[in-house]
């Protein structure tokens, strides 16, 4: 039976859906039959009940969409469509799903005083899913559009050049979508007697703002001038790059409209009042930002590969921003951006998705993974063990399979820390002479996980069980030491532990006279004390002293000092260390001592 692969198709995108009333989500699955298919909601399974009914065309019927439900639950959020047959599981990408609404006006237009020949602005600003389409109404009545005076912008905006006397008044902004239609407050327009012939500097009322887009969608940029005479309006960019024609229309006097906008429309736009005639202008900018969702560049393609082999999906995709590159195995995620599969068994045959998402957008695609079984083969070794032989070595065994055993090449010993991921894995080759090794450079205390395969000159054999086994424990390396005199029979022995090898559980402190046979100590200290006065000394005598760390693996190596009290120092709080040695006492470094035991006489 040949391959063929699963392509899934959820026929729609964003969805904004009408409370209380009924909501079909169509999803098309392509692939061999028996084919069967599936509902997420925000990842989690939907199941035939009162509220859902799936049917077996790939349709999702709500039988009454409600944003709040009585059990406190909603029908929101993202919905993504899952396709299965025996070849694998593929899923679609997610449709956010949202109820249809309409918020308060958190912009109310407001009353305008203006001259003559001048120029009015009204605006106006609500929130709702989807977004509400704006119209104006004077004096209760809808404003005349006809008037080429009058520029109504898809921003909530109304602006009124060239005013008369007549386009005094009470304007009202009207929104309305599928949750509803609802009216602004009011604002009065009232027009006075201009003195026309008076000068008036070029000013601009307001400037374009900064806007963040979709590729296709439209971006309109405001500006309004005002001044005697008028001023000409004119838009150029910051960087010096043409504006183009393509698509660009000017709104009203001086308002920008830029449609069907793409990456190469962002950038800093300036609007320029220009006073006729002269060079005298005012200029204001704003930023287009235009986001493009995710796209394949080169999506993944079904391949084939001989068990025991490596296997590297590619998926390349652009966007702006940057998009994310996800993986899904049979719809189960990871959040590798690449895929690279190692020592290919059965079990890594399956449909592998390249999910491609930014801000702006997501796509997926699909490729399939067969894996290739060749006759002969070796069977799997058996019965892997592995044994700690130190902090750094773990000897590994196993016993060849009984099945096509006479042409094996080979083994191959593939090796990872437990806590690893599986692509951090290495392998180690091994002669088919022998049934075991021995892996060294390891980490102390640490879990590491083992498998064999078996090579012939055809391929590999399964990968065997898995064995795991921890490193040794390693004792601590010898702190430092450093020795103060306090007065003439009483020096302060301070300690630092080491930063190398082995976690330290306290620390053991001896002395003696130099050439007796007896130690005092051990003296022991937890792991957070790091200093101890040793009193009662003779200053006419020279003492020995060690410190070493210990922990559950045993003592580690000791470090030594050695001290003259003949004299004490004229100033306590002297650190005498090797390369800063007083006249008046000794104090030098000696070899680092390794216990194999505790101290006893004689020693």
């Amino acid at each position: 039976l040949k391959y063929k692969p699963n392509t899934l198709l959820l026929l729609e995108y964003d969805i904004i859906a009408v409370q209380e009333q009924p909501l079909m989500l169509h999803c098309q699955v392509d692939g061999i039959p028996p084919i069967t298919t599936q509902w997420r909601r925000n990842g989690i399974l939907l199941v035939d009940d009162q509220y859902y009914t799936m049917f077996h065309n790939g349709t999702l019927l709500i039988g009454r969409f409600q944003r709040t439900k009585s059990d406190g639950s909603t029908d929101e959020g993202d919905y993504e469509c899952v396709g299965q047959n025996s070849f694998g599981l593929v899923v679609s990408r997610r449709a956010r799903v949202q109820a249809a609404t309409m918020a308060e006006f958190h912009v109310q237009p407001r009353s305008v005083r203006a001259e003559e020949a001048g120029v009015g602005r009204f605006q106006c600003q609500i929130h709702g899913l989807p977004e509400p389409a704006i119209s104006w109404e004077k004096d209760g009545r809808s404003v005349d559009t006809k008037d080429e005076r009058y520029t109504l912008l898809p921003t909530g905006v109304l602006q009124i050049t060239g005013l008369r006397q007549e386009d005094s008044g009470v304007f009202c902004c009207v929104a309305h979508n599928s949750a509803g239609v609802k009216h602004s407050a009011g604002a009065r327009l009232t027009v006075s007697v201009s003195q026309s012939s008076v000068y008036k500097e070029p000013m601009i009322l307001v400037g374009p703002e900064n806007l963040t887009l979709t590729v296709h969608q439209t971006a309109i940029l405001e500006c309004v001038a005002t001044g005697y005479p008028r001023p000409i309006v004119s838009w150029s960019r910051l960087d010096g790059r043409p504006i183009g024609v393509e698509g660009i229309q000017v709104l009203g006097t001086g308002n920008l409209m830029i449609t069907d906008v793409g990456v190469q429309h962002s950038g800093v736009y300036v609007c320029a009042a220009n006073k006729p005639g002269t060079r005298v202008r005012r200029t204001a900018q704003g930023r287009l930002v235009v986001q493009a969702p995710a796209e394949f560049v080169q999506p993944p393609q079904s391949i084939s590969r001989p068990v025991g082999t490596t296997a590297i999906f590619t998926c390349q995709a652009q966007g702006d921003p940057v998009p994310q590159l996800t993986w899904l195995k049979n719809g189960l995620r990871n959040n590798n951006t690449t895929l690279t599969i190692y020592g290919i068994s059965q079990e890594d045959e399956a449909i592998y998705q390249c999910i491609a998402e930014n801000s702006a957008g997501s796509t997926q695609a699909s490729a399939r993974l067969t894996v290739l079984w060749a006759d002969g083969l070796p069977g799997m070794p058996s019965v892997v063990r592995a044994e700690a032989l130190s902090p750094n070595a773990i000897q590994v065994s196993w016993k060849e399979s009984a099945q096509n055993t006479q042409e094996i090449i080979g083994y191959v010993l593939h090796i990872r820390r437990t806590t690893d991921p599986v692509e951090m894995e290495y392998q180690e080759a091994v002669s088919k002479v022998t049934l075991q090794q021995v892996v060294g450079d390891l980490e102390p205390s640490t879990g590491y996980t083992f498998y064999v395969k078996a090579y012939t000159s055809r391929g590999a054999s399964k990968p065997s069980e898995s064995a795991t086994e921890s490193t040794l424990g390693e004792v601590p390396a010898p702190p430092s030491l450093f020795i103060k005199l306090v007065n003439s029979s009483v020096v302060q022995a301070v300690w630092e532990p080491s930063s190398k090898m082995g976690q330290h559980e306290g620390f053991r402190l001896y002395y003696r006279r130099v050439h007796t046979p007896l130690f005092t100590g051990p003296l022991t200290f937890t792991r957070n004390v790091t200093q101890y006065n040793i009193t009662q000394l003779d200053p006419t005598l020279v003492y020995e002293i060690k410190v070493l760390a210990f922990n559950q693996h045993g003592d580690g190596n000791a470090t030594m000092r050695f001290v003259s009290l003949k004299e004490a120092v004229e100033k306590s709080g002297d650190f005498l260390l090797p390369a800063h040695t007083n006249t008046h006492t000794l104090l030098r470094p000696v070899p680092l001592w390794r216990p194999s035991r505790q101290f006893t006489h004689g020693e």
